[in-house]
């Protein structure tokens, strides 16, 4: 079986993340959620990073009542946090577990779908902040803390928009190539510490962004959020070690 394989058929063994704290993006809903859920199924620790609190507390409700690891909550809206909410958020990280053994970035936002010349400029500026330059201040602030890990693990949420560019796609594709291009750089330079990094191509899911993506397609082909979770407890366990700087598709 080869590892794209392998992290796709993925079945962990119960307990497999047990001990392992991970900070998860986008945490609220769609395949952030899902990623947490499944994460604290394995036994991991779960920091809920997202911006509405009312849905972090669902996602919190939800773990702690099935039985698994009590989360933390770190409200933050990547769109607007500035250097003092990032610095609180290393704090209360450092406070709380003094390390962290994961980084999910998973939230993202779409903007429009719409040509070059008549793309919104102010849409542009908020897409790349929120998809590439907030996902880079986030990993900037809480590398101390996985520099302490034993075996911490960096991923990417990735898109197929982001490894052939597509018309209409503007940003959000721009983000996406950025991202892949900040994961090779970040595992490149890390490629001689305990850190991974590595980024994942979800693929035709079933999300709030696909639907205004594609509002008339027909979702019941789509797969649900939990269907590509698989390769991400691949990455972000023990499972992975060794795999850096490698770029996969979730189906």
């Amino acid at each position: 079986m080869t590892e794209r394989q392998e992290l796709r058929n993925y079945d962990p063994a119960p307990d497999s993340h047990r001990g392992r704290v991970i900070v998860v993006t986008g945490a609220g809903s769609g395949i952030g959620q899902a990623v947490a859920i499944a994460l604290a199924r394995q036994g991991a620790t779960v920091a809920l990073l997202g911006r509405t609190l009312r849905k972090l507390e669902n996602v919190y409700d939800g773990i702690v009542q099935a039985g698994g690891p009590q989360p933390a909550l770190l409200p933050i809206d990547l769109e607007t946090a500035g250097a003092p909410e990032y610095d609180a958020l290393h704090d209360a990280l450092d406070r709380e577990f003094r390390r962290i053994d994961g980084l999910a970035h998973v939230a993202g936002i779409l903007g429009m779908l719409s040509p070059i010349d008549h793309y919104d400029v102010p849409t542009w500026c908020r897409v790349l902040h929120v998809n590439l330059t907030a996902p880079f201040i986030l990993t900037r602030t809480l590398l101390p803390l996985l520099r302490r890990s034993t075996g911490a693990s960096i991923v990417f949420t990735s898109s197929g928009a982001g490894r052939r560019g597509y018309a209409y796609w503007g940003a959000y594709a721009a983000s996406k190539f950025g991202t892949e291009g900040l994961m090779q750089v970040l595992a490149q330079e890390l490629e001689q510490t305990p850190i991974r990094v590595n980024s994942l191509n979800p693929g035709p899911v079933a999300t709030a962004l696909r639907l205004q993506a594609f509002p008339a397609e027909d979702r019941s082909r789509l797969v649900e959020p939990a269907a590509v979770t698989a390769p991400y407890l691949f990455l972000l366990g023990p499972a992975g070690a060794g795999t850096n700087g490698m770029s996969f598709d979730c189906q």
